[in-house]
């Protein structure tokens, strides 16, 4: 009797898409059978997790691309911010991530945040190596991809890793709020939000420069 899977693939990049459900169904015929859903946004992405939770219908499976646009609320930035969500809404659901960032603070802090199941650098995916992944990840995970591996052995990644409010400092400044009113939209003082600042700095070892070069390094890392 094939094995039934309840799959959601979140990514903005239609063609993608189409490209890992056309793997992943290639496998239907033998095995499994998949039901795919697809999401392109923080927003839609977090509607259908609601909705499994609520339904208590969980996905046995979930894609998360890192880089989607955020929420309308902007407490929702990334496919990072909604793997913690979805391990919180669906703990049974094995949750994998995907992206296009082989920077290995970037990966050490996705993996430290969501602890994910699966975890697979884009330009290491062929079809055969994501059919691969999803059987390891379905029956005794983690999965990780060939850089993701290889950045944990050499132990290249930071120890250090930014929470939601880090990210949430950031992506408000990425918009041009100015850090004086940052407590408007951020539950800190002023002061501690200073000093959030500052300890972003340090962790991405900027010596020189104000938001800008924050932002830059942000960016270049993958968390804007």
């Amino acid at each position: 009797m094939k094995k039934r899977f309840k799959v959601l693939i979140v990514d903005d990049h239609p063609m993608i898409v189409e490209g890992y459900k056309n793997a992943l169904l290639g496998i239907d015929s033998e095995l499994y059978k998949l039901t795919i859903t697809t999401a392109n946004s923080c927003d839609t992405a977090f509607d259908k997790l609601q909705t499994a939770a609520e339904k208590d219908k969980p996905y046995d499976v979930i894609f998360f691309d890192v880089k989607l646009p955020p929420s309308a609320d902007g407490k929702i930035l990334s496919g990072e911010d909604l793997g913690i969500k979805a391990r919180a809404m669906l703990p049974t659901s094995k949750i994998v991530i995907l992206t296009m960032f082989n920077d290995g603070f970037r990966i050490q802090n996705i993996i430290k945040n969501v602890n994910p199941d699966g975890f697979l650098v884009k330009s290491d995916i062929t079809s055969d190596e994501l059919v691969r992944a999803f059987e390891v990840i379905v029956k005794d995970p983690p999965y990780y991809s060939h850089t993701v591996s290889k950045l944990i052995r050499k132990k290249m990644a930071s120890n250090i890793a930014l929470d939601e409010i880090d990210r949430s400092i950031l992506y408000h400044l990425s918009k041009g709020i100015k850090t004086k009113d940052l407590p408007n939209y951020i539950k800190l003082s002023l002061a501690a939000i200073e000093k959030r600042k500052k300890g972003l700095k340090e962790c991405f070892e900027i010596n020189i420069g104000g938001d800008k070069s924050l932002l830059e390094k942000a960016q270049d890392l993958g968390y804007l």
